[in-house]
């Protein structure tokens, strides 16, 4: 992994960040990348996995999870149903 640069010293001299400062922000910038594709699927009507599993961790601890592709299965049944297209 390169090193980052951080902000110029007073001479105008980059100085490099160090291995922690880079890590923040590695970290901070997944957060963000993360935040910003959930709020595209929750735009575009697709399920988020993730959130689901942070919720059911939060509210139904006991409850099994389901897997990822029943997940999947069960949103697109509920959003067109056995019957065709639904608007809600």
């Amino acid at each position: 992994m390169t090193p980052q640069r951080a902000n110029s010293d007073t001479k105008g001299t980059p100085v490099m960040a160090s291995n922690s400062e880079a890590a923040t922000f590695d970290g901070a910038l997944r957060m963000r990348v993360r935040s910003l594709c959930s709020a595209c699927r929750s735009v575009f009507g697709i399920p988020d996995y993730e959130r689901y599993l942070a919720h059911a961790a939060e509210r139904h601890p006991d409850a099994p999870v389901l897997p990822r592709r029943e997940f999947f299965a069960q949103s697109i049944d509920r959003k067109y149903g056995k019957g065709g297209m639904r608007c809600c």
